[in-house]
């Protein structure tokens, strides 16, 4: 939402900080300039359809504005991109449901047409905020599979906001784990699955289940719970949990240094995490 400037001021404020795109900081951009970014050079996914679709509006009315706007083509060329763009994300007889309003959709087809909305204008970037909640399994999986080959054919990048490790497993390049409004630890895919080096990281791959473990088998829990953001503890925010604390990571907050190639953590335990998570057979 901080990238998209879509908080409103007041109550939301940005107290600091830098979002680069391009070699250009978001955050110094005027009202005008941030909304040629905004839906044009970056587009946003949001987690539900059914309360971002505006219920009194025809699909091609919601799916024509912002080509209107950024891509400066007449209301009637922008229904037939419309209509283009639902045959683009399987929908089939896309020129009657074009007509169609967001109930008359299920919540599949909702979020393919948010998809369709994102790709409207052929971003840079599309960022996918918990784009399956709500939604079974298999049409999870669709969605997903969905927006990696659209992802393919337009050479458009997404950042993936989800809590899904299957999903972040299958479909990213690279992680970023976040606790407490910070970044903990980011590498490769690959990598941070199979050498995790923050405690943090640990305990999320740990907690789910797996077949190729015993079945009886605890599943790991990560005590505690997370802490208030206007009251974060001293130290590192993630100590009052963390199950390899010692005494410096409650007085001092580690930077995040680099512990491995494109592979980096928040802990001053990072070389011994990745033993001591085998000894406690997690990960």
């Amino acid at each position: 939402m901080s990238v998209m400037r879509l908080i409103p001021y007041p109550p939301g404020i940005i107290v600091g900080g830098e979002i680069i795109f391009n070699n250009e900081d978001l955050l110094q951009l005027s009202e005008d300039e941030i909304r040629h970014v905004r839906g044009n050079r970056i587009a946003m996914v949001f987690q539900e359809p059914s309360t971002c679709l505006n219920p009194i509006l025809p699909v091609r009315v919601q799916l024509s504005e912002a080509l209107v706007l950024h891509r400066g083509i007449t209301k009637k060329e922008a229904v037939e991109e419309a209509v283009k763009l639902l045959k683009l994300i399987g929908i089939p007889d896309a020129e009657q449901r074009v007509d169609d309003y967001p109930f008359q959709f299920s919540g599949g087809m909702q979020q393919r047409i948010m998809i369709a909305m994102a790709l409207s204008c052929n971003p840079e970037l599309i960022i996918a905020d918990e784009p399956t909640t709500s939604l079974d399994v298999t049409v999870q999986a669709q969605l997903l599979d969905l927006i990696d080959n659209l992802r393919a054919q337009f050479g458009t990048a997404v950042l993936l906001i989800t809590h899904n490790l299957g999903i972040v497993a299958r479909y990213v390049d690279r992680v970023n784990v976040m606790y407490a409004g910070r970044l903990v630890e980011t590498a490769p895919t690959n990598e941070i699955y199979s050498k995790p080096r923050h405690p943090y990281t640990v305990g999320l791959i740990g907690s789910v289940p797996r077949l190729d473990l015993p079945r009886k088998r605890k599943l790991y829990v990560i005590d505690g719970l997370p802490p208030h953001l206007a009251h974060l503890p001293q130290g590192c925010k993630f100590s009052p949990r963390c199950r390899y604390v010692i005494d410096k990571c409650r007085e001092e907050e580690p930077g995040l240094d680099e512990v491995g190639e494109k592979h980096s953590a928040r802990c001053w335990r990072s070389s011994e995490v990745p033993e001591l998570a085998k000894k406690e057979v997690v990960i």
